[in-house]
């Protein structure tokens, strides 16, 4: 690998602040989406959010051609073909996605169909398949982890094969971002908790990735900074809008990093986890991240370390394998305070994972996009072990 050589790319437009919702017509007439079909889940209805939503295009001539909301946690590619009809019937020009992690992919993967022309979305399955710039997407995110808003990566599952597909294009990148805190405020306890730890293990994976680089590393040390500044305090005290903002913006900031630098480890097995075990992918990387760590830690020690440094735990005292080891200490720390304050399992007993499914999950795993970059390579027998650990 030439560490002198590297490459950076997020055209995303951001609109951050209070009150950014307000711009959503205007940004829309600027990329000409005039028509745009709303995605969105039973939760964030429920919530009140989506009604935050219609209520921006007021007086604008600018109107959905259409709203869908029940989109499921565990989308499938079924569902965005389905959708994809939908969104071709309807007379719609573009897409806003509200919501998190799910509802964003499906988007995505709603916007390649639709753009392509094509009737089933595995056929652009894979790295840079697609050839030309798709239909206005407009990102709303309702949760502070997947950083999706900003990313040209789509994971949705294939229930066929009971897989998770993983889409990666430049061209599936939205067109604009719209972080806006209010849009947060209601999210539960638990969701916060994984949707963040989903966010940190994304800039601890890109900082320690064989693809990080000067850009990605200063985008996942400012997350990481933030998320040890305002999760606990976000949990407890979930209506701040400087909290969730902040939240907010660690989130994005992990996404722009990890979309330059890719994941790890930790990323192939909680992909393989919500493949086989359906389980929710914060919560598969909030239980397997300091294992994970623990597994790289000769490779990754040195930089484990640097990182310490923003956890504020460094000790000048202590040797680079010393601090490097109080950094995993700490994430376990973590994750105690979190079952603690939000009741959140931290042992993938407790989530509901079966053990005489490891085997499965472990030769997904190894086939995950995501296992080439790991800072070390890895076999099935490793995820097993790694599973074991952390199963109870």
């Amino acid at each position: 690998m030439n560490k002198k050589y590297f490459e950076f790319y997020n055209p995303v437009k951001i609109v951050a602040g209070y009150k950014s919702l307000a711009n959503l017509p205007f940004e829309l007439k600027l990329i000409k989406g005039l028509n745009p079909l709303i995605l969105t889940d039973k939760g964030v209805k429920e919530a009140g959010l989506l009604d935050k939503v219609l209520k921006a295009f007021s007086g604008s001539t600018v109107k959905p051609c259409n709203i869908i909301d029940n989109i499921p946690s565990d989308s499938s590619v079924k569902i965005v073909n389905s959708i994809a009809k939908i969104y071709k019937s309807s007379g719609c020009d573009s897409i806003i996605a509200v919501g998190g992690g799910s509802v964003i992919d499906t988007a995505k993967g709603v916007n390649i169909v639709v753009s392509l022309n094509i009737k089933n979305l595995k056929e652009y399955e894979g790295a840079e398949t697609i050839d030309k710039k798709l239909n206005p997407l407009i990102v709303i995110p309702t949760t502070s982890g997947t950083g999706s808003e900003a990313t040209y990566v789509a994971v949705i599952s294939d229930p066929d094969e009971n897989v998770k597909l993983a889409f990666t294009s430049y061209f599936i990148l939205p067109d604009l971002a719209i972080i806006d805190p209010e849009m947060t405020l209601t999210l539960p306890q638990k969701l916060t908790a994984t949707t963040s730890m989903d966010a940190l293990t994304h800039s601890i994976e890109a900082y320690t990735s064989l693809q990080k680089n000067p850009l990605s590393d200063s985008y996942s040390i400012t997350s990481i900074r933030l998320i040890n500044k305002y999760l606990i305090k976000t949990l407890k005290d979930g209506k701040n809008l400087e909290n969730r903002y902040n939240l907010a913006i660690a989130s994005l900031l992990a996404g722009i990093s990890f979309s330059n630098s890719m994941v790890g480890i930790i990323h192939s097995i909680a992909h393989a986890l919500g493949g086989v075990s359906h389980l929710p992918h914060g919560l598969a990387n909030t239980i397997i991240l300091p294992y994970g760590m623990e597994f790289n830690f000769e490779k990754c020690n040195k930089l484990y370390a640097e990182l310490s440094l923003h956890f504020d735990i460094y000790d000048i005292k202590k040797s680079e394998k010393e601090n490097a080891k109080e950094l995993i200490l700490k994430i376990f720390s973590l994750q105690e305070e979190l079952k603690a304050l939000a009741g959140i399992p931290i042992k993938l007993k407790d989530a509901g994972v079966r053990k005489e499914d490891f085997p499965k999950i472990a030769e997904k795993a190894v086939l995950d996009g995501s296992s080439i970059f790991n800072c070390k390579e890895f076999t099935e027998e490793d995820v097993i072990n790694i599973l074991q650990k952390a199963y109870e």
